[in-house]
């Protein structure tokens, strides 16, 4: 029996999934389409927003920790993220060499109230779901929201299959995408917080607790998910070149790639769970990692459409695990009393890896061509996949050493 959080998490896990895929996910192909972008302001669209959470997450975090209710200042943030899609609208009205770099910089905003959310909500969301209820929650939620999502897509696919060069398609979708996220703001408003008291808040001088980093597990999580997430979004912006570029995909065809993937993660979220609970999160990591290693190399392959949605679809079972499995790791190799800055030590790390990685993708990209990029894309994934596994020895010898 799901509790009123969990439930009201869930509402707005769906109108936050629809105001991303109504807007975020066809960022590329405008890009591309309509406003001639470059293959580098393409690898952009990647790198940007981690790089403005490098510099947010800290400072985000130290707010939010000296709040004793974090509820409104996360749904403020949220506001003002979403009011920044009504600035996408009016790019296509600017001079053609200037249409790139602004919608590059409205994405770039759009991540400083981004960061604040993202770190208050998990900070929330965890604080709110008991960890005996988080495993079966975060995947039943994870499946609802990826259904939520393929629907949303494949009737933006349907509805402007034929509007892949129209610019008003596209601000047509950048305004609902507002629409849903004034949604979003209502439903975050709707959770229940326990207000902290001042007795139990966190110093107000303290800015970052640097013993994170003597937890063994912690920092274990942090070599293996940095090294993942290196290797995983290294490929993003050669994907995005790839399909509209090299593939010619049309938003149809974009919507069909995002909607096989999201309906393999629907049925696969419950297995990740079950085998993640039979094993651990750290085991089924490594197959994680090494099934998306296999995404750059298939793709490379062909360019034929119908092949590249069975890829997709192959793609998607990977990717749940990732959502699910990642996440859940972080909770549990965070210590409780110390969850909110090891939360945000992760999301700067993160943030710096993902700034870098679509880069380094680019570059190969302009060394050696598309699918060397893609190839050289799969050996690190698989590499990634071994870190895990030597995270996972080390955990078992220390189990055998706490039970002798």
């Amino acid at each position: 029996m799901r509790t009123y959080n969990e439930k009201i998490s869930i509402y707005h896990g769906m109108v936050s999934t629809v105001a991303t895929n109504l807007a975020s996910n066809y960022f590329p192909i405008f890009a591309i389409s309509i406003l001639g972008a470059s293959n580098y302001q393409v690898g952009l669209i990647s790198s940007l927003p981690p790089l403005v959470a490098l510099i947010m997450t800290i400072p985000a975090a130290v707010i939010l920790n000296r709040l004793e209710e974090q509820k409104k200042t996360v749904a403020l943030s949220v506001l003002w993220a979403r009011v920044l899609f009504l600035l996408l609208i009016g790019v296509v009205y600017l001079q053609s060499s200037m249409q790139a770099w602004t919608f590059l910089l409205i994405i770039a905003l759009m991540n400083v109230p981004g960061t604040i959310s993202n770190v208050g909500w998990q900070t929330l969301i965890s604080g709110m779901i008991s960890e005996e209820r988080r495993g079966t929650f975060f995947s039943d939620r994870n499946r609802l929201l990826t259904l939520v999502g393929m629907v949303t897509t494949l009737i933006i696919g349907i509805v402007m299959k034929k509007e892949t060069d129209n610019a008003a398609a596209y601000q047509t979708l950048f305004f609902m995408a507002f629409t849903f996220g004034v949604l979003e703001v209502v439903f975050l408003m709707k959770h229940k917080e326990t207000i902290k008291s001042k007795q139990v808040k966190e110093p107000k001088n303290s800015s970052m607790d640097w013993s994170i980093f003597k937890d063994r597990g912690y920092k274990w999580f942090l070599i293996a998910a940095l090294c993942f997430n290196f290797t995983w979004q290294m490929a993003w912006g050669l994907f995005n070149i790839y399909n509209v570029k090299y593939a010619h995909a049309t938003i149809l065809w974009i919507s069909i790639f995002s909607v096989a993937n999201q309906l393999v993660q629907i049925f696969s979220y419950p297995l990740w769970k079950k085998w993640a609970d039979q094993k651990s999160n750290t085991l089924m990591l490594v197959w994680v990692a090494a099934g998306m290693a296999t995404a750059p190399f298939l793709n490379a392959l062909s360019t034929n459409l119908y092949y590249l949605t069975f890829v997709s679809m192959t793609s998607g079972f990977f990717v749940s695990g990732t959502v699910l499995l990642l996440f859940n790791l972080l909770l549990e190799q965070s210590p409780k009393e110390k969850r909110t800055y090891c939360i945000t030590t992760y999301n700067v790390l993160l943030s710096f890896v993902a700034f870098i990685a679509p880069q380094i993708g680019i570059c190969l990209l302009e060394i050696g061509g598309i699918i060397t990029a893609l190839n050289i894309s799969t050996v690190f994934r698989f590499m990634s996949a071994l870190v895990f596994l030597l995270m996972y020895m080390k955990s078992l010898k220390v189990s055998m050493k706490v039970s002798q």
